[in-house]
């Protein structure tokens, strides 16, 4: 037979369900209370083989089934009442707290950048934390009716999918992915045709097409290259995540930061702020520049201060290989006429993003972030304080504890994560509305009041609706092995309903040490193999397609999971293509969650914390979020807050605590059960890590924080600097050139202390004399440093003063104050000169700082 045509038929929804196709195509339907149910109805056959894609499920369905519900009385009702909280949920008139606590913010666009969204699984265009992160991110903005849109990448092969070979091995398989059937539209202009820009690149242009996916209120914009203008190379560019050489990764940086700028502003959008999350998208700072430069008439140096006024900068990875540099040679080759239209030579261009490796000096798109960014954060407190540490070298003589990184600490979207029967469990006990208020205490006090009984025959359930994904997951992975076990082939359990399950899932990065719980693996196999308290472990997880380091972990796991000579095999359970449904059944469903990261490498970490909301404890390592959410009632922590230098070391301290805690702990409160079959010791660590951790760990709290920490004051600055022509800009950037050249005038002529040894409470009269040259005293501010020295002669930030101006005369000018320490201890005091302009968004940014030495003590 000669196929001459391929056509699509499609069924037709009858118009009394005629808007499912609606609520398909914006993804509230995934959090929205019913709406998966609503579908899943229609075929759930189908609905499970499409992986939950609604769209495709409309496309697959049967004509007779779907006239057979639009005349159902029961599924009308069911889809009738969906619909209804729809329209609730969208409708303009719906009070948020965007609108209600700060409507003169309601309006004002944040344009958020991201290289990935997790939005569901369905849609594969992230890899791991930093997509769900995104992704959960845009949810909590609908649900707020927080006015932002996302800027990213639509990539049609999307994420690998993992396969294991009979050996364990990984491999990485990529689907074509048809935007027919994904939740996407085309974006368009205001021209009313599809979005397309364009970015050069050396010797071309990349062109753009631009799609749009809904997400409640929120939209996120997605850049495709795979247009029939562009090379086949260029049309490669938004393929897959993270993939090819460094020239390939700095073309689609580039196109990403510049691209995204003129995809805002082709679709009439002009954002009051500018979020880069993480710094793949850091050119984009430099394309407002250039707008800066070219179409108002500012100087590089007052551009950069307009950009930073209102741009804030999420960085996310707490080791130096993670973050993206560039060879100066690569950066020549494709900015070489981009800094001709910023108005400054190469050199300028080069120094603005410098960082000094081990191999060579590179071009940090970090650092450019950091440059271009009035507002900073890093993703958990330890996360910001390792930060701060890290990047110190972008402010130079500024103490680590003064950088301008704050720590916001990651949190995630609860009706996301949240099962159903928990939610319902939740409601009853909580009130209907404990979702609009979760990230208040109160809320989840009532959680005490919980029937044992009734959490923990929900966490059975959950448990087993785990077992039955288990089971197709591993019946699948053995069909394509060509090796089914026999159990498995009955429909055995793969889950003992009887054992503790331990989950261990994230991505199999060396850091993250999944195989720390072998350091002894004659213990571990005592362990697991006590019939009387019998253990399971289910791990799941990808290693990046460059790692084979990860991919041995993963190897490892899955050969001691199948060998039956192993004493692991039932015990150790591995679970293929780790991704956002899996991962919703394993932290409701396991009994532990387990983290063993390398401290402080785990920059925060969000799984844990879903499952801390589903009363799941935690048992991990003190970094990330559990070094804020460990109150010693909740879970467990493993080793100390202390990080040994030598590897080894660390590792072997941190199993011995993990057995310790297992054998003394946590086995002994599992298994102890009450007349009825309840764990009640164990249930009253899931009440209070539920209780603990919700209210801190919503994604809810999380934004919050950067509203009122960087959202609402980047839009006060960005205001300020953007008006009147930018004359406040202009003013700024004209005062810090003036201070570069003159700050090397100033100098300490004099220190007096009145005395070194005091009583708490007692005065300290420290006076300055300084010589500031041609800068005025108003320009400047001096002060005091109090640090106190640890037993291991470590400082701690105390307090600072500012010391007031008392005149001078000669050139030399007076400040003087007096201190009161609150603390005893050794103290030591430092004295330090800054120029301070009201437009500065943190002191610190002018980078221009002169410190005392003890030899100008009188």
């Amino acid at each position: 037979m000669n196929i001459i045509q391929h056509i699509s038929v499609k069924p037709s929804l009858p118009a009394t369900i005629g808007r499912l196709e609606e609520l398909a195509y914006n993804l509230v339907w995934s959090w929205l209370p019913g709406a998966p149910d609503l579908f899943k109805e229609i075929d759930a056959e189908i609905w499970s083989a499409t992986n939950h894609n609604p769209i495709l499920l409309l496309s697959e369905a049967k004509q007779e089934r779907l006239d057979q519900l639009a005349c159902c009385d029961a599924y009308l009702g069911y889809y009738a009442d969906v619909m209804r909280r729809f329209d609730e949920y969208m409708s303009t008139d719906a009070l948020t707290w965007i609108h209600d606590r700060h409507p003169d913010k309601s309006e004002k666009v944040i344009a958020y950048f991201s290289a990935e969204y997790g939005l569901h699984e369905s849609l594969p265009i992230y890899s791991g934390g930093l997509g769900i992160l995104s992704g959960d991110h845009l949810k909590e903005a609908s649900d707020l009716g927080l006015p932002l849109v996302g800027v990213g990448f639509l990539y049609p092969q999307g994420y690998f999918h993992q396969l294991l070979d009979a050996s364990g091995w990984q491999h990485a398989h990529y689907d074509h992915l048809p935007f027919e059937i994904l939740p996407v539209t085309p974006a368009l202009g205001t021209n009313g045709q599809q979005v397309m820009v364009a970015v050069e690149l050396p010797a071309r242009l990349v062109h753009i097409r631009v799609w749009q996916i809904q997400v409640g209120r929120c939209k996120v914009y997605c850049m495709d290259t795979d247009v029939e203008q562009n090379s086949p190379a260029d049309r490669q560019l938004s393929h897959r995540l993270y993939h090819g050489d460094e020239e390939t990764r700095v073309a689609w940086e580039t196109v990403f930061g510049l691209g995204g700028v003129r995809v805002l502003r082709a679709l009439g959008l002009e954002p009051a702020v500018w979020h880069m999350n993480e710094g793949h998208s850091a050119f984009m700072g430099l394309e407002r520049v250039r707008e800066l430069v070219h179409h108002h008439g500012l100087i590089f140096s007052e551009a950069v201060e307009v950009v930073r006024s209102n741009t804030v900068f999420t960085t996310h990875t707490p080791v130096p290989a993670g973050n993206d540099t560039f060879s100066h040679e690569l950066i020549g080759k494709y900015f070489s006429k981009f800094w001709g239209h910023l108005g400054i030579e190469q050199n300028e261009f080069l120094e603005f993003a410098r960082q000094e490796l081990d191999w060579q000096t590179r071009f940090s798109m970090t650092v450019l972030a950091f440059r271009l960014s009035g507002y900073a954060n890093g993703v958990s407190q330890l996360h910001g304080s390792v930060s701060r540490e890290m990047w110190q070298f972008v402010w130079p003589h500024t103490p680590p504890e003064e950088i301008p990184i704050q720590g916001i600490t990651n949190g995630v979207h609860a009706a996301t994560w949240i099962p159903e029967r928990l939610q319902s469990l939740y409601r009853k006990h909580l009130g209907p509305r404990y979702m609009e208020e979760i990230h208040e205490t109160q809320t989840w006090e009532g959680i005490e009041h919980v029937p044992d009984h009734d959490l923990w025959t929900a966490h059975l359930a959950c448990k087993q609706d785990l077992n039955e994904f288990a089971l197709q997951n591993l019946v699948r992975q053995g069909e394509r092995l060509e090796d089914i076990p026999a159990d498995l082939a009955r429909g055995a359990p793969v889950l003992d309903p009887k054992a503790l399950v331990i989950g261990f899932a994230r991505r199999f990065a060396t850091y993250k040490r999944a195989t720390l719980l072998l350091h002894d693996v004659d213990r571990l196999r005592h362990l697991v193999n006590d019939p009387a308290r019998p253990i399971q472990f289910v791990f799941a997880g990808k290693a990046h397609p460059a790692d084979d380091a990860g991919k041995h972990l993963i190897q490892e796991i899955f050969r001691l999971a199948r060998d039956p000579l192993s004493g692991f095999k039932g015990k150790f359970i591995f679970l293929e293509n780790y991704d956002i449904r899996m991962g919703r059944h394993l932290v409701a469903g396991v009994d532990i969650w387990l983290n063993t990261p390398r401290r402080p490498h785990e920059a925060s970490g969000t799984s844990g914390e879903k499952a801390a909301l589903c009363g799941v404890p935690h048992c991990s390592v003190l970094d990330g979020w559990w070094a804020e959410g460990f109150n010693g009632r909740n879970g467990w922590a493993i080793g100390s807050d202390i990080a040994f230098q030598d590897e080894n070391t660390q590792n072997e301290a941190d199993a011995l605590s993990l057995y310790e805690i297992l054998e003394t702990d946590i086995l002994p409160l599992f298994f102890d059960r009450n007349a009825d079959g309840v764990p009640t010791g164990w249930v009253r660590i899931m009440k209070e890590a539920i209780r603990s951790c919700a209210p801190r760990f919503s994604l809810r709290r999380m934004l919050h924080d950067y509203c009122h920490c960087l959202y609402f004051p980047a839009m006060e600055t960005g205001h300020s600097q953007h008006s009147g022509n930018f004359e406040r800009a202009v003013r700024l950037a004209a005062w810090m050139k003036f201070m570069r050249v003159h700050w090397p005038g100033v100098s300490f002529a004099g220190i007096r202390v009145s005395t070194s040894a005091l009583t708490v409470g007692n005065p300290v009269q420290v006076e300055a004399t300084v010589r500031l040259g041609s800068i005025l005293p108003a320009e400047t501010q001096v002060e005091v440093v109090v640090y106190r020295y640890g037993v291991d002669n470590s400082l701690e930030l105390l307090s600072r003063q500012v010391l007031e101006y008392s005149g001078g005369t000669e050139g030399l000018e007076v400040y003087g104050g007096a201190l009161h320490p609150q603390q005893n201890g050794n103290l030591g005091l430092g004295v330090r000169i800054r120029p301070t302009h009201p437009d500065l968004i943190a002191l610190s940014h002018s980078g221009l700082v002169t410190w005392a030495e003890k030899s100008h003590l009188q």
